[in-house]
């Protein structure tokens, strides 16, 4: 089995963004902090607390991003449309804006 920090990263970003586990993440976040069991025990000076240290950083900087992104609608919005549309058709760039076009015919 592989371990992917990045897996590991966007798991915890997409539980935090969902309002019905936010709570529970920042708990659960709360109580390793404080546990004595780590991926590297806090009596090792300075690996001990670089596990904590980014952790509170990755919770601090999603409840900012949470916070700035205003309401748990938008957030939804974006998971109905993220099952609504297969991977394969988005296109590469996506933009939430819309314009709109007039057509002007130059006759002379």
């Amino acid at each position: 089995m592989k371990f992917s920090l990045s897996a590991l990263y966007n798991g915890y970003r997409h539980f935090i963004r969902n309002p019905q586990t936010r709570w529970w993440v920042v708990l659960g976040t709360i109580v390793y902090l404080f546990s004595p069991l780590d991926i590297s025990p806090d009596i090792f000076p300075f690996a001990g607390q670089v596990d904590d240290f980014l952790l509170i950083t990755l919770l601090i900087s999603e409840l900012f991003q949470i916070s700035l992104s205003g309401s748990d609608e938008q957030w939804q919005a974006e998971q109905d449309a993220a099952r609504s549309t297969p991977e394969s058709s988005k296109p590469a760039a996506e933009s939430d804006q819309t314009i709109d076009v007039k057509a002007v015919s130059l006759d002379d």
